[in-house]
């Protein structure tokens, strides 16, 4: 592609909203899972304005046109709880960025975020109802969000904390006793150990000799629970390559740790971050029964077991049975045991959507519509630069093994795709001058698509922002938080304080 298309740009300055019209129920809003295929039940409205000057004024805060009614302030510190389904909030989004554009404002067109807050709420009723018996401990490093924390921590959920950054947020949070939270990094520095101590955060894991002789050294009191290595050949992230004792080393540990004075309270896995195999699970707590034997023979009684994350909304309900099934086998009494997990993604992954704006375009001259024969339909013939990519909110490509799908936002300043619609093999990159920074090497995209015209993307919340960078001086997406107008919409405003 050695020519650049230099395209009249449909910039986002060029939309008039005046006609713009929200529905008043969430199940107005429909949307076809394919890749391409934007919401019709929103508006069906093209806001192509000829000048920009028809755009209503729009000021610096993007909450200046919602009705109080709408708004929930949880915390000063944080930013407001809007209501609503979030497509008509990844919508509104749109117009705001469009009119701040408008204004002449820098960086106007900025990615961000819709936080669904009542996905989170309905993952964690669902957890309970499939998976009673265990306790969830949140996994904090995949997406250590202040609401996600605060509405979790409200709904008794305990936490997963690596380090000791991640315990000081959430004990900053109030309400959450230490006793709720694990330090499940197997392999702590020793500076992180004694916080621990002070912080009254006594429960956490080993798998090493040297770990031990700097627990028994700065904190003495901690209840140690061992990890031991499971098969997660079948994950997504793999944690065995780092992180687990192999049994056959177990009863030499736990000797050293009955040396040393130390109290060993129990045994924990983990099958790797997105399992998609459930009889991990199953192997997994073989396992760990024989590690409880081999406590008993070492003068422990072990009174949690930890079964760890790998938990994937998918296959969740299977995931849970063949685990549960596994406990019974293996555990059928139990009356004295705190049965504990740490999943992330499964609360997080689809409560988050992104919206990135196409900030340039390079495709071969001519009309992007064309279909020529001689083109093989599999290769991108388009390239497309959004303002977000694997620097950034995409980072999970990289380290998290993840597949994102766009679908077209807005394009030529509506909601609502033309028809017909010719779709093209195109690319979509990141924003960065780094050629690695590609967001899809190969996606079905409209071929009218232009500068100025929006994607979106969903099941981003889980390890996408909370390890992007600044790199090469881009900005990290916003969030903007909604309660998600449906089931459990009321439930996850009493939850935090404003019901």
């Amino acid at each position: 592609m050695s020519q650049l298309d230099v395209l009249p740009a449909t910039s986002p300055i060029d939309f008039d909203f005046t006609s713009f019209d929200r529905p008043s129920r969430p199940d107005a809003i429909t949307r076809s899972h394919g890749h391409t295929v934007l919401s019709s039940g929103i508006t069906d409205e093209t806001f192509l304005s000829t000048s920009p000057t028809n755009c209503p004024r729009f000021s610096s805060d993007p909450l200046n046109e919602l009705d109080d009614a709408e708004i929930d302030v949880i915390d000063p510190s944080l930013p407001p709880l809007l209501r609503g389904h979030p497509d008509i909030h990844l919508r509104s989004g749109v117009i705001k960025a469009s009119r701040l554009a408008a204004q002449s404002e820098h960086n106007a067109e900025k990615a961000f975020f819709v936080a669904d807050l009542g996905q989170v709420y309905r993952q964690h009723q669902r957890w309970k109802r499939f998976l009673p018996g265990i306790e969830p401990f949140y996994a904090v490093k995949c997406n250590p969000d202040p609401f996600v924390l605060r509405l979790l921590a409200a709904l008794g959920a305990g936490f997963d904390c690596a380090s000791s950054g991640e315990i000081s947020q959430v004990l900053q949070i109030g309400g959450v006793d230490p006793s709720k939270i694990i330090f499940a990094n197997p392999c702590k520095a020793t500076s992180f150990i004694r916080n621990a101590a002070k912080s009254g955060v006594d429960m956490m894991t080993f798998d090493n000799g040297d770990e031990l002789y700097k627990i028994a050294r700065v904190h003495p009191k901690a209840r140690l629970v061992i990890r031991i290595l499971t098969d997660d050949s079948k994950s997504l992230c793999r944690l065995g390559l780092k992180f687990g004792a192999p049994l056959v080393t177990v009863p030499g540990l736990l000797r050293k740790a009955k040396e040393l004075g130390l109290n060993v309270v129990g045994v924990s896995f983990h099958v790797g971050s997105g399992c998609y195999d459930s009889n991990a699970f199953s192997d997994a707590i073989m396992r760990a029964r024989s590690a409880f034997d081999m406590g008993k023979e070492a003068g422990y009684d072990f009174t949690v077991l930890d079964v760890g994350g790998g938990f994937e909304d998918g296959n969740f309900e299977t995931n849970a049975s063949v685990l549960s099934s596994a406990i019974d086998r293996y555990f059928p009494v139990r009356e004295s045991i705190r049965i504990i997990a740490e999943p992330g993604r499964f609360y997080v992954s689809k409560a988050f959507r992104l919206a990135a704006n196409i900030i340039a375009r390079r495709a071969p001259m001519g009309d992007c519509s064309d279909q020529r024969s001689d083109v093989d339909s599999s290769q991108p013939t388009v390239m497309y630069y959004i303002n977000d990519g694997v620097y950034g909110a995409f980072n999970c490509i990289l380290f998290d093994h993840q597949v994102v799908h766009p679908y077209v936002l807005s394009m030529g300043g509506s909601f609502h795709l033309p028809s017909p619609v010719i779709l093209r093999a195109s690319s979509v990159w990141g924003p960065t001058c780094d050629s690695i920074d590609c967001v899809c090497p190969v996606t079905q995209l409209p071929a009218q698509l232009s500068v100025g015209d929006w994607l979106a993307f969903e099941n981003m919340g889980a390890y996408t922002i909370c390890a992007a960078s600044q790199f090469n001086g881009f900005e990290i997406s916003s969030v903007i938080y909604t309660d998600g107008g449906g089931s459990g919409s009321a439930e996850v405003r009493r939850a935090l304080g404003r019901g």
